[in-house]
């Protein structure tokens, strides 16, 4: 297998581990995504900077939801040594504790900057563009 191939697959594979951890609760997969001075846009209102910091906010988040699933579109990647830019297409669906049995649903595309850190690739640039939610 080429190495460009694999570096596909493990950027691939980093963006899974982050919707794993994500719905299923597990923190430690999902910080393991992330470099630890990671940035992270359009999330809120302000960036967040910092894996602790994004971590927090994110458990804090998943709060307000039951059960959580993200599902992921295939991935387009840029590659660049040891750099590569992605572009990942998701939809989320949020069942919500409050009122409960709604489901808020997130169409979106994460715009996110990886480099290869010790032989894996890591999130150190994390952006989410909405394109549309709907509560029901």
């Amino acid at each position: 297998m080429s190495d460009h191939v694999a570096d596909r697959i493990a950027l691939q594979d980093v963006m899974l581990r982050y919707a794993a951890g994500v719905d299923e609760r597990d923190f430690d997969l999902y910080s393991s995504c992330f470099i630890e001075d990671v940035e992270i846009l359009d999330f809120g209102e302000e960036p967040i900077n910092g894996r602790d910091n994004w971590v927090e906010y994110v458990k804090g988040a998943l709060s307000n939801y039951g059960p959580t699933q993200h599902m992921l579109g295939p991935q387009l990647a840029s590659i660049n040594g040891d750099d590569a830019h992605c572009r990942t297409d998701v939809q989320a669906l949020h069942y919500l504790k409050e009122p409960e049995g709604e489901i808020l649903t997130l169409w979106a595309t994460y715009e996110t900057d990886m480099k290869r850190v010790d032989g894996d690739w890591k999130i150190y640039r994390h952006r989410l563009v909405s394109r549309g939610i709907r509560q029901q």
